[in-house]
């Protein structure tokens, strides 16, 4: 079996013109070179060498040979001397929750790149479910997530959390801000869709306490929802970073719910039997520096 082993020989063969020095560029001995050599002329069918008295040269058969040879072997020695910087050129992908996405891995990814600026990095912003299952199918190195610890063969990781508030318009028709849970579950309610994590969230609390919501609307954008609660159509529940504006300018106003404290954490969750790279480390160890809050 031809190797490339064979092709080095051929070279230092062609280069040297001369079997005993190429034996001596390439640290082995005369008679491996002879033999590589004889091994290759007879897969090639025919001589690929002249042995004149005092030197060797290539025959015209061996020429056309080691102009096939030289680009695969300058190819090969270009990626051994790349080959120990793999994990500095490797794209790293990752999953990640829209609101995660939106207040929170920006700044975690600005950081990473000053320490590893050549390695391309592919998002994809989808529901806490879809990024489970993308990282599943090892489609993912790493999905950010808010709601509860995934269970399975993975290492869950939560590196901050944020108040949900429950939100309406200041004309919204209600009798007084603080609300039994009957009260808020008879209300027209703006809420994200089955499956979002803030859904599930509150979903969860009402079910231990034996209500069920049934929204007046139902969005997968939370925008769509602060709009409509801000025309005075119901109210919703959304996180902090995504009301505050609002009701710093007054467009909207915070209510409480007796026994309803919603809150999710956020969640850096990987599979347990994948392989954690340098750059990797280093941007789980920036989600914990620039994101927990102090």
């Amino acid at each position: 079996m031809t190797t490339l082993r064979h092709y080095e020989i051929l070279r230092a063969v062609a280069e040297t013109r001369n079997f005993t020095r190429a034996a001596e560029k390439l640290f082995i001995t005369q008679s491996a070179v002879s033999h590589a050599i004889r091994e290759l002329e007879a897969r090639a069918g025919t001589a690929l060498f002249d042995r004149l008295s005092k030197s060797v040269q290539l025959t015209e058969s061996g020429r056309l040979l080691l102009e096939e040879v030289l680009p695969i072997l300058s190819s090969c020695e270009a990626l051994d001397a790349r080959i120990n910087c793999l994990e500095k050129r490797a794209p790293l992908h990752i999953v990640s929750s829209i609101t995660i996405a939106a207040f929170w891995l920006p700044n975690v990814l600005q950081a990473f790149q000053k320490d590893w600026p050549h390695i391309p990095i592919h998002v994809d912003v989808v529901s806490a479910a879809n990024a489970i299952e993308i990282l599943r199918e090892g489609k993912a190195d790493i999905a950010l997530i808010e709601g509860a610890a995934i269970q399975g063969p993975f290492i869950c990781t939560p590196f901050d959390s944020y108040p949900l508030y429950i939100v309406c318009a200041p004309d919204y028709p209600i009798k007084q801000r603080e609300l039994t849970l009957q009260e808020f579950c008879s209300e027209k309610l703006l809420l994200r869709e089955r499956g979002s994590a803030i859904r599930d969230t509150l979903d969860s609390v009402l079910y231990l306490s034996g209500y069920t919501a049934q929204p007046a609307w139902t969005s997968v954008n939370s925008l769509a929802l602060i709009e409509a609660a801000k025309a005075g159509l119901g109210i919703t529940i959304l996180p902090d970073v995504l009301v505050s504006e609002p009701l710093t300018q007054g467009k909207l106003i915070s209510l409480s719910v007796q026994d309803l404290i919603l809150k999710n954490e956020l969640i850096a969750v990987r599979h347990r039997d994948k392989y954690l790279t340098a750059p990797l480390k280093t941007l789980l160890m920036l989600i914990q520096k620039y994101c927990v809050k102090t």
